[in-house]
């Protein structure tokens, strides 16, 4: 299967060095993925929280990039299906402590 929805991708700013409501509420992320048509920065399914999942179903935005670097894969949400950001990775924002952070609690899983 492929992907109907690659016209909503955009070049976007991150909106958080984190996830951008973990941190509003002061709760803890697994890994970040990030809206490839806002760039809000939500945490994964694998976080209690799930709010990138949360971000498309509120705003219907179909495609995330993980925001945990090296990776450079994406999912659409729709289509159901993996989608390759090699050529087109979001740049990340300054490491912040937040992204220190989220990379330790990776470690430690």
């Amino acid at each position: 299967m492929t992907c109907t929805h690659l016209a909503t991708v955009r070049d976007v700013t991150p909106s958080s060095n984190g996830c951008e409501d973990c941190l509003k509420i002061g709760d803890e992320w697994v890994h970040l993925r990030v809206c490839r048509t806002c760039g809000h920065v939500g945490c994964c399914d694998d976080s209690k929280n799930k709010h990138a999942t949360r971000h498309y179903r509120a705003t219907g935005h179909p495609i995330m990039e993980s925001y945990d670097p090296p990776e450079a894969w994406g999912w659409c949400y729709v289509d159901e299906v993996m989608l390759d950001f090699t050529d087109n990775p979001t740049p990340h924002l300054s490491d912040s402590p937040a992204r220190r952070t989220s990379r330790v609690r990776k470690a430690r899983r």
